[in-house]
């Protein structure tokens, strides 16, 4: 029955079908100024055409079903044997497939191998963001399985391939692997050195038996883990497989699924091993945080592209809708107050994007020897990690609030980019921890400081806010006393500085002019929407626009 009340008019039209790369301007631009020339056009094609299947409504809809049937966890089969099985949702091995062909757990094997996964995992996140997490994780187990050559040589080709192979069966059998890692435990959280896991070795070499329990095991149904045990040496990595080597499963039991505020597409589980739980050793006895944290810094270059990805879809959207929707005599976007918001919010998803894909560039030249580059990674990715994943959740409210009583509809998809902001700032190491790492590294590696103030310098005399906001921050390392209290003011500021120094030589000077005045200088309150109104806000909308300027 048709009611004549029921006319739909004034919905703007759903945005899909377009290119999520090529649409983002940062980060087409910003790929575009890192990536070697003999393999940009190679690899901006794959990007497009990531992008295009991004911005797919089937894609989309991929998304949506992951999330709306999430993991389900099968402990026995039929007959009362164990399996410890998660099941999931076919649109979740859609997901995980086109990641992994993409290239998102490789960053070795091709040039400008973290720049690529970097700017595709960017891409790919929008469209859900709990699969990330087996994507990231199996990229970042590669540099700490280095650490057992032997181990490396067996996992690095799997863990690298472009061909997903779902399934618990022998690796030697399968096209491609999935890792995933297991360090939190109920009485430790991000204090790892109280795990109570124990690992007894074995008589093959290498090999331990493990008997303890896992509060936060993510990714179940990967092929292998990275964990940690206590090792007759002290603290220890270890490689536990699914499935050994002879075919028979690894005593895994899985518990319970977790039930989280979102990320609901991937699951995360509590784990036990009982004593016939075999793993094997990657790298020495009593090395294991030095060991896994090659891991846990990779893993926090992709929390900071995650946020950024879940911060460019939220503004996407916001622009989108403001477009289309007419309110007080015109197109939302035109009004002032409106304008001011959305210039605001792609500030700091341009901000996020523009300082990732700089991170990304260095891992890669670091990987190739750059002393400087590691260095600054050093300070940079704990910094980054810190404030972009803090602003995550605050700008997604603020998007959300752009589309109305709209947004806070579960079909406008903006409740479960809600959802997923908090957990970058959570997983590897919350806001304290990052802080913290960051004071080791300014107080123990003085040449990590030095390659920070490098990096900034090379935008100093270009805009004398930042200019201030440097010399800001060396008066506050010049005063050590209490610094531990102030870790939080000062990580900020250095994030914040690194963004500026990175847009001031590289955004339009439009971005680089609001981002300086607002973030450095001061002029600037305490919720979005608060730019100074000189500023030209028109511009900045424009250019974050999915589909360019009405």
């Amino acid at each position: 029955m048709t009611h004549s009340t029921h006319a739909v008019t004034n919905q703007p039209p759903p945005l899909t079908e377009y290119d999520v790369f090529a649409a983002d301007a940062a980060l087409a631009e910003g790929f575009a100024r890192h990536v070697a020339p003999e393999v940009a056009d190679e690899a901006t094609a794959e990007l497009r055409a990531l992008g295009r299947a991004a911005g797919s409504a089937e894609a989309i809809e991929w998304g949506v079903r992951a999330n709306a049937h999430p993991p389900v966890l099968r402990t026995h089969d039929r007959y009362g044997h164990r399996i410890d099985e998660v099941e999931f949702h076919p649109d979740y091995h859609r997901l995980m497939a086109t990641a992994v062909e993409a290239g998102l757990t490789d960053a070795v094997s091709r040039p400008a191998g973290q720049l690529r996964r970097t700017a595709g995992f960017l891409v790919w996140t929008q469209v859900d963001a709990g699969h990330g997490c087996p994507v990231s994780m199996t990229h970042a187990a590669v540099p700490a399985l280095r650490a057992a050559p032997e181990l490396a040589a067996v996992w690095e080709p799997l863990l690298t391939a472009h061909a997903y192979d779902p399934g618990l069966r022998p690796v030697a059998g399968k096209a491609g692997a999935i890792a995933g890692m297991g360090m939190t435990e109920k009485q430790g959280g991000s204090d790892v050195r109280a795990n109570a896991t124990r690992a007894e070795p074995l008589s093959e070499p290498g090999a331990y038996a493990l008997t303890g329990h896992k509060w936060f095991c993510s990714a179940p149904m990967s092929d292998a883990f990275l964990v940690l045990a206590q090792a007759p040496g002290g603290l220890t990595c270890f490689l536990l497989p699914r499935v050994l080597p002879d075919g028979t499963r690894n005593t895994f039991r899985i518990q319970r699924l977790k039930e989280k505020l979102g990320n609901h597409s991937n699951a995360s589980s509590e784990v036990e091993f009982d004593g016939s739980t075999v793993a094997w050793r990657v790298g020495e006895e009593g090395r294991g945080v030095p060991t896994i944290i090659e891991m846990v810094a990779a893993t926090r270059l992709d929390c900071v592209t995650g946020s950024a990805a879940i911060m460019r879809q939220a503004v996407v959207q916001a622009v989108h809708h403001a477009t289309h929707r007419e309110a007080f005599g015109g197109p939302l976007v035109d009004r002032p107050l409106m304008r001011n918001v959305l210039a605001d919010l792609a500030l700091e998803s341009e901000a996020a994007t523009t300082l990732a894909l700089r991170l990304a560039a260095a891992h890669d030249a670091a990987a190739a020897g750059s002393a400087r580059d590691r260095q600054l990674l050093r300070i940079a990715v704990p910094a980054a990690k810190y404030w972009v994943t803090k602003r995550c959740t605050p700008l997604v409210v603020e998007a959300l609030e752009c589309l109305g009583g709209n947004g806070y509809v579960e079909e406008s998809g903006m409740p479960r980019l809600l959802r997923e902001s908090p957990l970058n700032s959570i997983w590897e190491g919350s806001g304290n921890i990052q802080a913290l790492d960051v004071l080791r590294a300014l107080q123990r590696e003085p040449q990590a400081l030095n390659a920070f103030l490098t990096e900034v310098g090379q935008a100093a005399g270009a805009d004398h806010r930042l200019d201030a906001a440097i010399k800001g921050v060396l008066t506050e390392l010049s005063d050590l006393e209490g610094i531990e209290a102030r870790a939080r003011r000062l990580v900020e500021r250095l994030a914040l500085v690194l963004q500026g120094a990175l847009l001031v030589q590289h955004a339009p000077p439009a971005v680089a002019d609001a981002f300086c005045a607002s973030r450095l200088g001061g002029d600037w309150g305490a919720a979005f929407g608060t730019l100074p109104g000189s500023l030209d806000l028109g511009a900045i909308v424009d250019r974050a626009a999915p589909l360019g300027p009405a």
